[in-house]
């Protein structure tokens, strides 16, 4: 059977038939059709399009158009063309402001297709699954003394829901086990593969309710067997090669067999679920049993997750009603009651009380950032064509005089605009595709071309070319088109009844408002971001590195302690669950002495050795360090836990027994930490409290000299060799791990100082095209000035005194508006930097410098100029 041959995109080939010369048309379409036939067989019929797309958009000039032939009355066709053919040839004969106009444009609009990336990969999230509107995820609130909120919810409660209730027309389990440890053998022996997406233990209907396909395998029975596991392709080639995976095994963590049932196609970017490993629930009871237990209401674990579909035309309020049942019914502890509700599965990459990513109204922000920008290119765009209008009022004289209309004046100027606004556009879709990867990489995200390929940015590009075209070029074709004939022929046509200087001086104001406005953002944020860094922990964080233990038996963990403290450059070495500062943590309540009255605040358990104060410098106020103990006996407890206990002295805590874990664990305080930072500045310091117990143990914290920190680490990844062979060395600098705890405050920090910068690079041209505008208005001032008497100096500054007023008026509306924003993003710090008066001085400071740099060039000119010049004409 004979190949299809490939079809370039009907539309844009009609369009290349409809607008070529016919003498050309032959020939170029013969050869477009070549090239993109060769593209379909060496890249694929998605990048044939876009290079056909873009060949025929770059084919779209003067010489290739089709002509209007001698005689031919001017239809709107050929008036259009005609309009086309004159503004193509004005842009040309007047680079600079082509250029200005068309760059100012390109950058804006390069910043709004990546928003556009940003915002529609968001809002698209887990929308592909078919019942989607009716697809919701069980969620728990906790309450006690404290209200908390977990995603999870008690294993046994979706086979009770299954069994008991109608509401939910389908209901599945799953369980997500981050960070492990995948081993595969093969020829070369074993290969270890550390995945943090981890894996997920799912029953067979997770993926009747979730879009999920295979390529091979059938899930449903795949998931029925134990230990049996679905892979996706990408991590099925990773592991085994290009061969079938089917009945292949693989080891989960080193000890559990698992054999591959089937391969799903790859998970897509646009999801939530991002395991690429899904094992039979029936796994997970040898997995983790006391989890897995069918009676076990004592706990609730986030990765333990229910979701449900909902019977058509059944609200979720009746479905939580019947949820309602099993909180009274399995209370989670003697003091603790679980609250069931229905999370949309629209909801969960938002909600941020539940794991969710994202916050909406961050996206909504930078849709607003976009808008903004989009704003102040257009009235660059004004101002650059206002300042240029006298210098074509002859140009509309004579255009006047030979019978020109004011609307065909009108359109010629809004064709102009178009022509702009088009340039502005293709520069910006290259520049988007070319910078998509790096904004990938720098801002953590994963923004595919095929976001821009559907017909919504068509739309999209469609929207943003009409509202430039419009808003850029209604005012200045309206101010141009209503020159009076004669008095443009004489050279005596004035802007000023058309508000044009304050028009401008208005514009330039809001351009440098919110130029400020995201100049103070970036400073404060800068400064908090410096603040949180840099500033005392209460603990040393340099070279240290955090290595997480394997399954140690208890005289490993020790004789391992041992051998790392012979290597030279090791300085110290400290068992521990974690470091000082971590992400996660061990709450629990706790009583004094004999009361059995737990207090009504939680505590941060750490669990520590001897050495742990001197390897991470912990400083002790009172009291003691704790002695060498394989169970807790002694502990240390920090000046925070003293202050929530009410006790004022450090002396008088001493000798106090405390019991925490449920009385399970107990111990004498003789000891008092000076309090560090357990968490981000964004929490405050938390009571915590430091004991021995080996079974807790967690990493490995290893003090090193860093002038040789390469040569030391690779001698501490050959000790572990030696003792873990079938687990790779994986490390951590605590300093690295501290960072990532403003992971969204850095993204947001090189967001808004890349968004500051383009502000002000368009506020800058803005501020050339007033500059412009005033040279051509006060040349004749200028002359007669200098004839009396004037220095160049004095020359300048009347230009920069005009623009000092601006920059002034705007930092006045600037500063507070600047204020309240970043006051507002403070608070949710409850350690942070104040806004003194040095950030905004800085900030005028550096808008003086940047204005003073873009009006140089045009007012020292007009300084120069030779008076008889300039007066010529009178």
């Amino acid at each position: 059977m004979n190949k299809l041959r490939p079809s370039p995109p009907k539309l844009f080939l009609r369009f290349f038939q409809w607008f070529c010369h016919p003498r050309m048309l032959d020939y170029i379409e013969g050869d477009l059709i070549e090239v993109y036939e060769r593209n379909f067989k060496e890249l694929g019929k998605r990048s044939a399009d876009r290079k056909f797309i873009l060949d025929v958009l770059l084919l779209f000039r003067p010489g290739i158009i089709r002509p209007i032939q001698p005689g031919q009355n001017l239809t709107p066709v050929g008036m259009y063309k005609n309009y086309f053919k004159i503004g193509w040839r004005t842009l040309l004969r007047n680079k600079q402001y082509s250029l200005l106009n068309i760059a100012g444009l390109a950058f804006s609009l390069t910043v709004c297709i990546l928003i556009f990336g940003v915002i529609k990969l968001h809002l698209s999230f887990d929308d592909f699954h078919p019942r989607q509107d009716r697809i919701y995820r069980i969620v728990t609130e906790l309450q006690s003394n404290t209200t908390s909120h977990s995603r999870g919810v008690p294993t046994p409660l979706p086979g009770l829901l299954r069994a008991n209730e109608s509401f939910a027309e389908q209901v599945t389990r799953s369980y997500a086990a981050s960070n492990v440890l995948i081993t595969v053998t093969d020829v070369n022996g074993q290969q270890h593969y550390k995945e943090p997406e981890g894996v997920v233990f799912a029953e067979g209907d997770f993926f009747d309710i979730f879009n999920f396909p295979l390529r091979s395998g059938d899930a449903n029975s795949a998931l029925a067997h134990p230990n049996s596991a679905l892979l996706t392709e990408k991590l099925a080639q990773k592991y085994f090669g290009e061969g079938d995976p089917i009945g292949k095994s693989f080891l989960l963590d080193g000890k559990y067999e698992l054999t591959v049932r089937g391969v799903l196609q790859d998970i897509p970017g646009n999801t939530d679920f991002n395991s690429g490993i899904y094992v039979s629930f029936s796994s997970f009871k040898s997995y983790m049993p006391w989890l897995a237990d069918e009676g076990f209401w004592n706990g609730i674990s986030s990765g333990m997750q229910c979701y449900v579909v909902l019977q058509p035309h059944l609200s979720p309020a009746e479905a939580e009603e019947a949820l309602s049942h099993y909180s009274e019914k399995y209370p989670i502890g003697p003091d603790t009651k679980a609250y069931y509700s229905l999370q949309p599965l629209s909801d969960i990459h938002y909600n941020e009380v539940y794991g969710g990513t994202m916050d909406k109204s961050l996206l909504w922000v930078l849709a607003a950032i976009g808008f903004f920008l989009l704003v102040t290119a257009c009235v660059n765009f004004v101002n650059l064509a206002t300042a240029r209008a006298l210098h074509r009022s002859k140009e509309v004289g004579v255009r006047k005089v030979m019978g020109g209309l004011r609307s065909q004046l009108f359109w010629q100027f809004i064709f102009e605009t178009a022509l702009i606004s088009f340039g502005g556009i293709l520069i910006a879709l290259i520049s988007a595709y070319l910078l998509l990867p790096v904004a990938n990489e720098r801002f953590g995200m994963e923004i595919g071309m095929e976001l821009y390929l559907g017909s919504g940015f068509m739309l999209f590009l469609i929207v943003m070319f009409i509202a430039i075209t419009l808003l850029a070029g209604f005012y200045p074709a309206i101010v141009m088109g209503s020159f009076k004939p004669i008095s443009a022929l004489k050279g005596k046509s004035t802007l000023q009844r058309f508000g044009g200087f304050n028009t401008r001086r208005s514009l330039i104001v809001v351009q440098f408002v919110i130029a400020q406005v995201m100049v103070i953002s970036a400073v404060v944020i800068m400064g908090q971001m410096r603040y949180a860094m840099n500033s005392d922990l209460g603990f040393d964080k340099e070279a240290i590195v955090m290595v997480k233990m394997g399954n140690d038996s208890l005289q490993l963990k020790k004789a391992l302690k041992n051998e790392l403290m012979r290597i030279p450059g090791v300085e110290q070495v400290s068992l521990c669950n974690d470091a000082p500062a971590a992400q996660g943590g061990w709450l629990t309540n706790i009583t004094l002495g004999e009361d059995t009255n737990e207090f009504d605040f939680l505590t941060n358990m750490k669990m520590v050795d001897e050495d742990y104060l001197s390897t991470f410098g912990l400083r002790l106020v009172s009291g003691r360090n704790l002695i060498q103990s394989d169970t807790v006996r002694e502990i240390l407890v920090n000046e925070a836990l003293l202050y929530r206990l009410g006790i004022a002295s450090p002396d008088e805590a001493l000798g106090t027994v405390i019991k925490a874990n449920g009385g399970n664990m107990k111990g004498t305080v003789v000891g008092i930490v000076r309090d560090f930072h357990g968490k981000s500045f964004h929490e405050q310091i938390n009571p915590t409290i430091l004991a021995s117990a080996l079974d807790y143990y967690e990493s490995y914290a290893i003090k090193i000299n860093l002038q040789d920190s390469k040569n030391i680490l690779e001698q501490v990844g050959t000790v572990w060799k030696e003792n873990y062979s079938g687990k790779p060395f994986e490390y951590e600098y605590l300093d690295d791990r501290i960072a990532r705890f403003y992971k969204n405050e850095a993204t947001m920090l090189a967001a808004v100082q890349l968004f500051s910068g383009i502000a002000i690079f368009i506020g800058s041209m803005g501020l050339y095209g007033l500059i412009s505008f005033m040279v051509v208005q006060k040349t004749k001032e200028v002359g007669i000035r200098k004839v009396m008497g004037s220095s160049s100096y004095q020359i300048v500054w009347i230009f920069g005194k005009e623009f000092a007023r601006l920059i002034v008026l705007a930092f006045l509306l600037a500063a507070p508006l600047g204020w309240y924003l970043m006051n507002n993003w403070l608070r949710n710090f409850e350690f942070k930097i104040q806004q003194g008066i040095d950030i905004y001085l800085l900030t005028l400071g550096f808008s003086f410098l940047v204005a003073a740099l873009t009006i140089s060039f045009q007012t020292v000119r007009a300084a120069r100029m030779n008076p008889a010049v300039s007066l010529r004409s009178e």
